[in-house]
């Protein structure tokens, strides 16, 4: 079995021993069914990772020794903010996984015109912790050690006004502009609709905010295929692909 990587927010030291937050030591202690011996990686989203070697563990707590410092970083130089519209079921976890596994620098999940799910406050504050566990989860799996940021759900006229990139793109297939033609950015934002697509108000709205329409290709993609697509290219294009 491959060393398991755990994402913890504690600060990390060598030759330090730490006890595991409870979500941690219960995947490590009672999922995994790990042992005191046994090797881990940890990582806090601040840089490197850890080799570490299990203390103690039961099914309630694990305590870990953090043997060495490793300054591995896989990050792209090309940093991207994805402004994606809120979908039902697992569209949207799906998006957020597979963006992260690519490479996304921030996300912010948004309200659209055409988007069918509106979340009152406290509902919007438990998906947004939901949204972030599944980009730790995907920063586990991909390792990566530096984690994406998942914003509170805003409006997309919100959206548009507060962010500022070298490149800002907005998605539809309603244009045949490409890539080609665009000086290399080192940041991007990425506008991408819900299943219904973005209204033609709203794209007027991101081109006078100074957005690029980009289609990819002729064919139309689902909203959740459509940033796993736009990050590929990007990074072909631009990151470290």
């Amino acid at each position: 079995m491959a060393t398991p990587r755990i994402y913890t927010r504690q600060p990390l030291v060598v030759r330090q021993v730490i006890e595991l937050d409870d979500a941690a030591a219960r995947h490590v202690g009672l999922v995994l069914r790990m042992k005191a011996g046994q090797p881990l990686t940890l990582f806090n989203g601040e840089g490197g990772c850890f080799s570490a070697s299990i203390v103690q563990s039961s099914k309630r707590s694990v305590s870990v020794e953090l043997l060495e410092h490793f300054p591995d970083e896989k990050e792209s130089p090309l940093k991207v903010h994805l402004a994606q519209s809120i979908s039902k079921g697992d569209r949207m976890e799906y998006a957020i996984q597979k963006a992260t596994e690519l490479g996304i620098s921030e996300i912010t999940p948004i309200y659209s015109e055409h988007g069918d799910v509106r979340l009152k406050a406290d509902r919007a504050e438990k998906k947004q912790q939901h949204w972030q566990q599944v980009a730790i989860s995907a920063c586990e799996q991909c390792q990566r050690n530096r984690v994406p940021v998942v914003h509170a759900p805003v409006s997309l006229e919100q959206w548009l006004q507060q962010t500022q990139a070298d490149l800002k793109l907005v998605l539809h297939h309603r244009t045949e502009q490409k890539l080609s033609g665009y000086d290399q950015p080192q940041t991007v934002a990425l506008l991408i609709g819900p299943e219904g697509g973005l209204s033609a108000a709203e794209i007027a709205l991101a081109e006078q905010q100074n957005f690029k329409a980009l289609a990819l290709g002729p064919r139309v993609l689902r909203t959740e295929t459509a940033p796993v697509v736009a990050m590929s290219v990007l990074q072909y294009c631009w990151g470290d692909f």
